[in-house]
């Protein structure tokens, strides 16, 4: 484990992630991380250079590392997992992998599942091919689950962080100081006043919106102009933004222990979170310092 570069908010560790969190360096941080955010590698049937497990091998080792990451995480800190789809190779069928690692990794550590997400990729290619694009038999599949889930019940949690713009008929109804209110066919109740209330904003949905189609940015300008590939799974930063403002407060510690092109560094520092990411591939690393105005030596 080497430490790659640092911030002004954050500290990128290079080394195999279960080294790193079983070193002596790193146990300073047990019980002081708020959020821990990432996707792992996923169960696909197909390898990927940025590597994924299989079957019940991917299992067992998604279950290690929910004892081992719980040991760092706040007693009111969370977790926030990405899960990918996965297929049955060769068939039409989607695997249970995922739901299975899911269940195995909330048991293995006793975690408490908060909420379930999904985020909606609206640019995503269509997958998988053969069954979608070839024999035409199915649809593309153009979301995956993000899974919240915490030591407790009640972690650390302020959706009024995370407020979206009232939309234009809301607006009008608090102008007008009118609507439709009393029973609905569903048996609730609408009080004549009970949405007249300016809270500055929409409580948002558990449904995430957001497209990784940016063509010019800081970090791509950084990989073209010294020759990196980019990292061929960036997700974008719409995302850690989301959770990082929902679950935790400002000079919070954040962690990604998957980094890969620090997508989650990026919004932390922004954010003015305390950061650290973890990766084994120092292409990804090198790569990730176009994310930084100031790296420091």
């Amino acid at each position: 484990m080497k430490i790659s570069y640092k911030t002004e908010k954050g500290i990128f560790y290079n080394g195999d992630l279960e080294k790193v969190l079983s070193s002596k360096k790193f146990e300073k941080y047990k019980g002081e991380i708020n959020l821990i955010f990432f996707s792992p590698p996923f169960p696909l049937n197909r390898k990927k250079k940025y590597g994924n497990l299989q079957g019940q091998e991917y299992i067992d080792w998604l279950s290690n590392l929910a004892i081992k990451l719980k040991d760092y995480l706040s007693d009111d800190g969370s977790i926030v997992i990405e899960m990918g789809n996965s297929w049955e190779s060769g068939n039409p069928i989607m695997s249970t992998l995922a739901l299975k690692a899911l269940i195995s990794f909330l048991e293995a550590a006793d975690y408490r599942l908060c909420q379930q997400f999904v985020w909606h990729n609206t640019a995503k290619l269509p997958s998988p091919t053969e069954w979608v694009t070839k024999k035409r038999i199915r649809v593309k599949d153009s979301f995956t689950h993000i899974w919240w889930m915490s030591k407790t019940e009640y972690p650390k949690a302020n959706n009024r962080n995370i407020l979206e713009e009232y939309s234009k008929k809301m607006k009008r109804l608090l102008k007008n100081k009118s609507y439709n209110s009393g029973r609905r066919p569903s048996e609730h109740n609408i009080g004549e006043k009970s949405f007249l209330t300016n809270n500055n904003g929409a409580i948002p949905s558990n449904v995430i919106v957001a497209a990784n189609t940016v063509s010019r940015s800081p970090y791509l300008t950084y990989c073209k102009e010294n020759g990196i590939i980019p990292h061929p799974a960036r997700m974008p930063l719409d995302l850690p933004e989301f959770f990082i403002k929902f679950l935790t407060e400002e000079n919070d510690l954040v962690l990604d222990p998957f980094g890969g092109s620090n997508t989650t560094g990026e919004a932390a520092e922004s954010l003015n979170r305390n950061w650290l990411s973890v990766e084994i591939n120092e292409d990804y690393i090198e790569g990730s310092k176009g994310r930084f105005s100031k790296i420091k030596k």
